[in-house]
């Protein structure tokens, strides 16, 4: 019975994820099954509907239904200057390239709620780059965008990311970098400035083009393979030559079809270099 009821949960899923790509755009379909699987288990524990059957012609027909859904299948599990030697060699290894141009384009995809892209404005700043860069911090959920618009992170959390921040490599004091107001952190307005957070679908959407940086390395890890050549062929239509692609600790260029174009700076934190020929 517990194989024939997996069975009818694959088909419900199966179903959900279809009909949620011809009616709202997003396909979720190459996500990986188990990660996908356990989202909508999780999703359904908190509504109040029994089964996914029961619960698709509410979030076919109400987009708030399905947003609540939205957040749930989306990955935003992020955190300023998160895992610190990936900062440390950006800030020792790969900025110091990027100096070398009057102007830098950098794309962050996946940025979900923005801490990481705030921590590369910080390190950007900090090195006097300033004014010398424009960082697109993209994902598919728009909500979560508008949180990262905002600069504002839990107070509780900045002790945790001081730490960070002094492991990779900074010097000065990181309570300059915000203002903490009723149990809440404002990020200083000035690192919004080379920020542009925008609507981006990397199961759907095109490159961004002439970058000089592509850093995902939240997301990739919950992607069949498909999506993930499809990912790493849009970075790399999307960086010019010398440009870096820098990716989640478990994944790698070994293998992939790109992989050839590409020289490994720093194997252990998957910073990788586009060849000039």
């Amino acid at each position: 019975m517990d194989d024939e009821s997996d069975r009818v949960e694959d088909v419900e899923a199966r179903l959900l994820l279809e009909g949620i790509e011809q009616v709202y755009g997003y396909d979720f379909r190459d996500y990986a099954d188990a990660s996908i699987r356990r989202r909508l288990a999780h999703w359904l524990a908190e509504s109040p509907f029994d089964t996914l059957s029961q619960a698709q012609s509410s979030l076919l027909r109400d987009s708030k239904i399905f947003l609540s859904l939205l957040s749930g299948l989306t990955v935003n599990v992020t955190e300023m200057f998160r895992d610190p030697p990936f900062f440390k060699a950006l800030r020792e290894q790969v900025v110091p390239f990027l100096k070398t141009y009057p102007f830098v384009k950098i794309w962050h995809a996946g940025c979900a709620t923005g801490e990481e892209a705030y921590s590369m404005a910080i390190l950007l700043n900090e090195e006097g780059m300033a004014g010398r860069y424009r960082m697109y911090a993209t994902d598919i959920d728009e909500a979560v965008l508008a949180t990262a618009a905002e600069g504002v992170v839990p107070l509780a959390e900045m002790q945790k990311f001081t730490r960070n921040y002094q492991n990779s490599g900074g010097t000065a004091s990181f309570a300059d970098y915000y203002t903490a107001r009723y149990g809440r952190a404002l990020l200083a307005a000035d690192l919004k400035k080379s920020i542009v957070f925008a609507p981006h679908n990397l199961t759907a959407d095109g490159e961004f083009g002439e970058m000089n940086l592509v850093l995902c390395r939240n997301v990739m890890i919950y992607f069949k393979p498909s999506l993930k050549e499809r990912c790493l062929k849009l970075f790399d239509a999307s960086l010019v030559p010398g440009g870096f692609l820098c990716l989640g600790m478990k994944e790698s260029l070994e293998r992939r079809a790109i992989g050839a174009s590409y020289q490994e700076l720093l194997p252990t934190l998957r910073i990788y270099r586009k060849r000039y020929a």
